[in-house]
């Protein structure tokens, strides 16, 4: 059974594999030794693990797993079942690049553009002979509103997941206008370009607000809502495949 810990900017995900199906989940805040091991003692048939993480943590939860099972950090030098195109392989989020191998996974043989919408939204594109070319990222609608309130005086922090007006009138309303339409309308408009130079293009949307984005969105995708552990659980045997 595999283990599999994706640390992301604001929360991490547990989970647990039978081959390609997930058993088990857990989720919290931060990355805490102490979730990690009550977890790992409540399933005592792990066997392999991999650990994603974009934030530092303590090398102790490091030390634990290695203790205990055939163990992956994944990083740059980690091997993965796609081409990586990225210039600086160093930099990219590892979030990213498991997106996109759990992609081929779930559509194989496609160009494929991930689209992972949670505290950032990272766009990342892979063809369909499995070169995985980069992307882009801007700001998630958390990340707006609170931009627009930390570098303006007035306006206030706001919290809105729901349908917002076109034309707002009041100030609130025109901060959702603003945030909710106009992220809506860059997804679309992207989505738009790459299907200009690639017109068979699939979409799939995950992250921590997929359920937004995929019911507004006019374009079809395919809502993924695990995709990153499920591409996690790929590299994992995947390394342990080819060691």
């Amino acid at each position: 059974m595999n283990l599999i810990i994706d640390t992301g900017n604001t929360r991490t995900k547990l989970a647990l594999f039978q081959g390609r199906e997930m058993v088990a989940f857990s989720s919290f805040e931060g990355i805490d030794e102490k979730n990690i091991i009550q977890f790992c003692e409540s399933n005592s048939f792990i066997k392999n693990a991999i650990l994603s993480s974009v934030k530092e943590y303590s090398p102790e939860i490091d030390a634990y797993l290695q203790q205990r099972y055939t163990t992956f950090l994944f990083g740059q030098f980690t091997s993965v079942p796609v081409v990586n195109k990225y210039c600086t392989p160093e930099t990219l989020g590892k979030d990213r690049l498991a997106g996109v191998v759990g992609a081929r996974q779930l559509i194989p043989a496609n160009d494929i553009l991930v689209i992972d919408a949670g505290t950032a939204i990272t766009y990342d594109f892979v063809t369909a002979s499995g070169e995985y070319l980069g992307g882009s990222i801007s700001p998630g609608i958390a990340m707006r509103y609170k931009a627009l309130n930390t570098y303006t005086d007035r306006l206030p922090l706001l919290e809105f997941y729901g349908d917002a007006k076109l034309i707002g009138d009041d100030t609130s309303s025109s901060i959702f206008s603003g945030v909710l339409n106009g992220t809506v309308a860059e997804m679309e408009g992207i989505i738009q370009q790459y299907r200009n130079l690639y017109p068979d293009v699939k979409i799939i949307i995950t992250g921590g607000d997929h359920n937004y984005f995929d019911k507004r969105l006019k374009i079809k995708t395919f809502a993924a809502p695990n995709l990153v552990l499920e591409g996690l659980n790929l590299i994992l045997d995947f390394n342990i495949e080819t060691q």
